[in-house]
């Protein structure tokens, strides 16, 4: 299939043999030293990213979504910080429109493309990509225009990217089962190893959940099955699920790992009764989620069930479906690991508490959310995530749990749900030993 997995062309190797591209010395000024992150969680199109490692330079996939706008007052800018916190950018440049190789694609976006030398991206920095009108003055992330992109060793290390049907980069680390894709290698063609593993996801646990009471996860993962596909050849799989891809091995190319979550059905969205009730752990208990299921229509019984939270006022009934459901489709856009986002620790707190309206990022990778209401004073309080970063989820953090957020934790259900059903204790919704 064309487009799915290609030898670079002689020139472009040439140019890559004479050196990244040129850039213009950009005359812009940097960012606030300590931007707020929180619109880059705001629901909605994003600038997106990914990276694929050629020779000496390191290949940046954008696609910027519609409308797309580059040119005078838009131009491609790019910073490279040596930490979040950093009050100077290492370097700063604009890339001019000739090295952008711009493609619209079908959804009335624009695709670009361009090389940087990899020794100016060292492992750890973070990289910041913009269109949008700089203002020195302005600390909102606007997430159609900007991106931000720790740099780890395996983005700078990994030769090649994801692509969709006709060859796009995907830039996602999830597919669709039954969709298919493949794997564009720098260089030589590459055969793909691929294991499935048996995984099986959990959500995550209240904020005040005692931290030695969470779970460990398995220290090995048994493998379900696993091929070997012959280099180009797409991929499409079947089964939902956790799958690492190995590529690599031709040529002397080292053997690279990047895992890629199989996700059912039309997934960030949706669709299945199962996949409403699900989400609903979080606010109520396993009976109650369990008469859902049992249901002789689960789907109306959903709509039933808040319906009855609304006390029967169907307006206010489809406002909190759609609140909340828009919350978990977001979640699972924004943080899909090696499992649904809204799964996740970040996903937890954005589906009951709803998106951060200040996010800061630290030196060392956490992040800080801030809410302006929420503490037992009724003043601001804040969580805090860590990075943990494994093979199969690279971009992962947990959540620090604190005992002092569980009152905050069931005011928060109670916002959803009133009492006397958002009970603490046992039979609480969320409460650890009701699952």
């Amino acid at each position: 299939m064309r487009g799915i997995a290609k030898v670079t062309g002689v020139s472009g190797l040439l140019l890559l043999l004479a050196g990244s591209f040129s850039f213009q010395e950009a005359a812009f000024t940097p960012l606030a030293p300590r931007p707020d992150y929180a619109g880059l969680y705001r629901d909605g199109p994003r600038l997106a990213v990914d990276t694929r490692r050629e020779g000496d330079s390191l290949r940046l996939y954008l696609r910027l979504p519609a409308p797309a706008r580059l040119g005078p007052g838009h131009n491609l800018r790019l910073a490279v910080w040596p930490s979040y916190e950093a009050k100077q950018p290492l370097w700063q440049d604009s890339v001019p429109r000739r090295q952008q190789r711009p493609r619209p694609d079908g959804d009335g976006g624009v695709r670009l493309s361009f090389c940087v030398a990899a020794a100016r991206v060292p492992a750890g920095a973070v990289l910041e990509l913009s269109t949008g009108r700089v203002d020195a003055k302005e600390d909102y992330q606007e997430p159609t225009t900007t991106a931000w992109l720790r740099l780890t060793e395996a983005h700078l290390a990994r030769p090649f990217v994801l692509t969709d049907s006709v060859g796009q980069p995907l830039l996602r680390r999830y597919v669709r089962a039954g969709e298919t894709f493949g794997v564009d290698s720098y260089g030589l063609y590459q055969p793909v190893r691929w294991k499935r593993y048996a995984v099986n996801p959990t959500p995550a646990l209240p904020p005040m959940t005692n931290p030695a009471a969470l779970p460990a996860g398995p220290r090995v993962l048994p493998v379900l099955d696993s091929a070997e596909t012959r280099p180009g050849e797409p991929l499409r799989f079947d089964e939902p699920g956790l799958y690492a891809l190995r590529v690599g091995g031709t040529g002397g190319a080292k053997l690279r790992t990047l895992a890629v979550m199989v996700a059912a059905n039309a997934y960030p969205a949706l669709t299945t009764a199962a996949e409403l009730i699900e989400p609903l752990r979080y606010l109520t208990t396993s009976q109650e989620r369990q008469k859902l299921t049992d249901a002789p229509d689960p789907k109306r019984a959903v709509d039933k069930f808040w319906l009855d939270i609304a006390q029967g006022n169907q307006k206010l009934g489809k406002d909190l479906i759609r609140r909340y459901y828009g919350r978990v489709t977001a979640a699972n856009a924004l943080f899909a690991a090696h499992k649904a986002g809204w799964l996740t620790d970040r996903g937890l707190l954005y589906v009951v508490l709803g998106p951060p309206p200040s996010v800061r990022r630290l030196f060392n990778g956490e992040e800080r959310w801030f809410y302006p209401e929420g503490s037992q004073s009724g003043g601001p309080v804040s969580y805090t995530f860590r990075p943990r970063p494994s093979t199969f989820a690279p971009d992962y953090y947990e959540l620090v749990r604190r005992p002092e957020y569980e009152l905050l934790w069931y005011a928060a259900v109670e916002k959803w749900r009133p009492p006397p059903t958002a009970l603490t204790g046992p039979n609480a919704p969320n409460d650890p030993r009701a699952r």
